[in-house]
């Protein structure tokens, strides 16, 4: 049990992780506290190697601490097997890379409702939600072209429909505007606050681009591997 507040979804307590590189320990984190709250918009900025990805790989389950404890919705996630933290990346944490990791036979509407799909969601329920998402995103007309029929900012697009297809606790967006201009970066930006706002949908971006940081409504720089500020942003 935890004794979280019922809307703190995200809790790192005292986290280390240390990679073995060769006969050398390299800490990429040192005892970092962190706490994310329902609907928040939060980006973690830092310089390369502070440890941004990390923490956000640990809180999408996609690593496991060294030291310290991860919580998700009040659950350990160290203290799950990995049949049970698959279902977990599944169901309740949505990812948006840089890379986009769109699967290239697919099209638009099915590598958005792919997570869906695993899931065993009836197909006239996928339908319904899918094309309510895609239209929300702006990709409406869209839903028969491949990602190589696409631009990076619409293949984006693509990737965030489908991270919050299955109603997520969280989406982690990795560098999400690291591969489009500046204009793309905006509306996706835009796309991603309005989401937030209108649907209540979570987000923590790991970044350095300050186009991010002037969107997002709180900053945590994490600086060799501990939090080094946490600051709200009035918008």
């Amino acid at each position: 049990m935890t004794d979280a507040l019922p809307d703190k979804i995200i809790e790192l307590s005292k986290v280390t992780r240390v990679y073995r590189q060769g006969r050398v320990d390299v800490p990429a984190l040192r005892g970092l506290d962190l706490s994310v709250s329902t609907g928040e918009f939060l980006a973690l900025s830092g310089p390369s190697g502070s440890g941004k990805t990390t923490t956000l790989n640990l809180i999408g389950a996609l690593d496991k601490p060294t030291s310290g404890s991860v919580r998700l919705e009040g659950q350990v996630l160290a203290s799950l097997g990995a049949r049970a933290l698959s279902r977990v990346r599944r169901d309740r944490i949505g990812f948006v890379f840089q890379s986009y990791n769109l699967v290239p036979v697919l099209t638009a509407y099915e590598n958005a409702e792919l997570v869906l799909a695993l899931q065993g969601v009836p197909p006239a329920a996928r339908r319904d939600r899918v094309m309510d998402l895609l239209k929300a995103v702006g990709l409406e007309g869209l839903e028969r072209r491949r990602p190589d029929e696409l631009s990076g900012g619409q293949q984006q697009r693509v990737a965030i429909a489908r991270a919050i297809a299955a109603d997520p606790a969280v989406v982690l967006a990795d560098e999400p505007t690291a591969n489009v201009d500046s204009d793309t970066a905006e509306m996706l930006l835009s796309l991603m606050g309005t989401l937030n706002r209108e649907r209540g949908v979570t987000f923590v971006f790991s970044t350095h681009d300050p186009r991010v940081m002037a969107h997002a409504r709180r900053v945590v720089r994490i600086v060799d591997g501990q939090v080094a500020s946490d600051e709200v942003v009035a918008r």
